[in-house]
């Protein structure tokens, strides 16, 4: 039997040092499993004048799993080859070769970082994990753009589309995975106001016939919003589209205390996984050793999980960072008092430690 592959792309800025870390665990946890490394982003142009190029294609082609890190440089340099278009180059094209149209990111309060979270009291002690589930090939990122000037006014237009079967797709698997965390779903458009929410809403309330034993909830996005806030616990799974999901999944990655923990995953309709952290290459802090490493690890995690169907694994690495945290090991974005500081290095050699 051939050993399992997957394509590491560590990209730019933390990128690389946090993907280097999150591949230690990989070799304690699961030696058989073989890492291809790859270029993306700012770092594939230097190389390949090209963010995304057709070497890093095949490359994805022939594995298993893809292991993201982050892509973008310095905002000063923007206007720069290297830099412009960089994430729309990469990460959007890379979603669209691979034909990811589901975004799974989960938001996690960690026991030992509870002082970190901007909730208190009984709406902390309320609160588990909430999963948003977010539509990814459709909505304004994907419809027509123009800029233009009419009657000597400069005019932007962004149109946002989506089609029954995006929606149907989209919505069969937000039930499925809503069926196996307590059967509650909430459904989140702007049906008020948008034509393609009106769409979304009435695919949704369709599809919600084949599966009677999951709750439905439609709920407006502005007070989605607010309930994240308010009142988190109410959610167990989030569906929405592709712009919403955007906003509010970074909302619901606030409560945790730090976007440097929050993991995602994104799959197409054969189950193929792309798994990346929710933050982006922060180049600010590239080379200092201070960048969390925790959302890459979560992430590898969600692939050994959901890819490679290896859970004890999966696990291991889940309870070896919360045995971390709970000794009070802290990256600086998540220093407390009486935190113990680290560096990303620091951290991932304590997480290895608490590996069983």
């Amino acid at each position: 039997m051939s050993r399992p592959r997957i394509a590491v792309l560590p990209g730019d800025g933390i990128g690389p040092e946090v993907m280097q870390q999150t591949l230690r665990l990989l070799a304690a946890v699961a030696p058989d499993v073989e890492p291809i490394m790859g270029l993306i982003g700012g770092a594939a142009y230097v190389k390949h004048q090209a963010h995304f190029p057709a070497a890093t294609r095949d490359l994805i082609d022939d594995s298993d799993a893809v292991l993201f890190g982050s892509v973008g440089g310095p905002i000063e340099q923007a206007h720069l080859p290297q830099w412009r278009g960089c994430e729309v180059n990469s990460i959007l094209a890379l979603r669209q070769h691979l034909g990811v149209f589901i975004n799974h990111r989960p938001a996690r309060i960690f026991p030992a970082l509870r002082a970190l979270s901007p909730l208190k009291n009984e709406r902390l002690e309320a609160c588990g994990e909430v999963l948003i589930l977010r539509e990814l090939l459709g909505d304004v990122y994907f419809g027509k753009k123009r800029t233009f000037k009419e009657n000597g006014c400069m005019i932007a237009e962004d149109v946002a589309t989506y089609t029954e079967h995006q929606i149907t797709q989209m919505a069969h698997q937000a039930f499925q995975t809503a069926a196996a965390r307590g059967g509650q779903l909430c459904s989140v458009d702007k049906a008020n106001v948008l034509d393609t929410s009106r769409l979304w809403r009435q695919v949704f309330t369709a599809v919600a016939t084949d599966y009677p034993t999951v709750q439905l909830q439609h709920m407006l996005v502005d007070n989605c919003a607010m309930q994240l806030i308010l009142n988190p616990a109410q959610f167990s799974v989030i569906a929405t589209s592709n712009l919403f999901g955007d906003i509010l999944s970074d909302a619901a990655s606030a409560l945790p205390g730090s976007l440097g923990m929050m993991p995602s995953a994104s799959f197409n309709a054969t189950g193929f996984g792309l798994y990346e952290p929710a933050g982006g290459s922060a180049p600010e802090l590239t080379g200092k050793d201070v960048a969390n490493p925790m959302a890459q690890m979560l992430s590898l995690a969600m692939l050994l999980r959901h890819s490679l169907d290896r859970p004890a694994a999966a696990a291991a690495i889940e309870q070896a960072i919360e045995a971390t945290l709970d000794q009070g090991h802290r990256t600086p974005d998540l220093m407390a008092a009486g935190g113990q500081p680290v560096g990303t290095t620091g951290f991932t050699d304590q997480v290895l430690r608490h590996l069983p």
